[in-house]
């Protein structure tokens, strides 16, 4: 089934420019998972939310042949771990870094619900992790350079996405840069923690120690990847502080780090097309990967 796949991917790969095939993260059972639930979708004023995720996938837009440059992006949307803003946080940006040649891959991973997991909060970062080797192991097949498979986060899946960068087990499942956009860090420190997204993820009644575990700027060692981070001043819903916090903790560690602070722009504002200032961090990033 998997070499079947491949070979329709493949083959949108030449003929078309930012199609997609869908490919589940994991093959036989599936690790912490306990639900029967129906996925749900719905849809705000400009994108789509999915949630009750039960079959976590990747969704995988590879540039023409001509285009690629051997990057790969895990795309990891926002909607504060109750749901996934799949296209404006995910599959427009996997279309954009198509037309720069970067692979983009999106994530659907599972949501940390009582009723779909056997441990609420392990799941998330399970599925982050065995995407980013799911990407490592087809890089021959995608055209892809192992050591320039990265992360990208906005807002919760900021937060998924610097787990995956600190919480460091193996090189297959560990990125080799990491990006995050308004992100979430903290779990500890009260002065700028998003409660909802706390609760949801961990509980109302977690250990100081797990929020210490889930606290990525508590977690930056010499093996977290260079990181690019972009965030507003006036964000009312995941305060600046977070990335601050992360880009010193970065700096502590002397991790390659850049960081792009707004004074305007809001939260969850993707691509920021027509946003002002705030719209250039794409091409800041798009610069500063090509640096790598």
């Amino acid at each position: 089934m998997r070499s079947i796949l491949f070979a329709i991917l493949l083959t949108l790969s030449i003929y078309g420019h930012s199609q997609s095939v869908v490919i589940p993260l994991w093959q036989d059972d599936i690790p912490n998972a306990v639900s029967v639930a129906k996925e749900e979708t719905s849809y705000g004023d400009d994108y789509r939310r999915v949630r009750n995720i039960v079959t976590p996938t990747i969704e995988v837009y590879l540039p023409t042949k001509a285009q690629r440059t051997g990057t790969a992006v895990l795309i990891i949307p926002g909607g504060g771990y109750y749901c996934l803003v799949y296209d404006k946080e995910g599959t427009d940006v996997a279309k954009w870094l198509n037309g720069y040649g970067i692979t983009g891959v999106v994530l659907k991973h599972r949501l940390p619900d009582e009723d779909s997991n056997e441990v609420p909060h392990l799941s998330p970062l399970m599925d982050a992790k065995r995407a980013i080797t799911l990407i490592r192991e087809n890089s021959e097949e995608w055209g892809l350079d192992q050591d320039k498979i990265g992360v990208m986060g906005f807002s919760a899946g900021g937060h998924l996405a610097s787990l995956v960068g600190t919480r460091y087990t193996d090189a297959s499942s560990h990125p080799d840069f990491m990006t995050l956009v308004y992100p979430v860090i903290s779990m500890l420190n009260s002065d700028f923690v998003e409660p909802g997204t706390r609760e949801r993820l961990l509980g109302d009644a977690a250990s100081e120690s797990l929020y210490r575990e889930y606290s990525s700027e508590l977690n930056v060692s010499e093996e977290t990847p260079p990181t690019f981070i972009a965030h507003c001043a006036d964000d009312r819903i995941v305060a600046v502080q977070n990335s601050i916090e992360m880009y010193c903790a970065l700096e502590r560690q002397h991790i390659p780090a850049e960081m792009h602070l707004y004074p305007k722009g809001g939260h969850g504002f993707g691509l920021a097309v027509g946003n002002g200032e705030v719209e250039n961090w794409k091409e800041l990033f798009i610069r500063w990967v090509k640096s790598l």
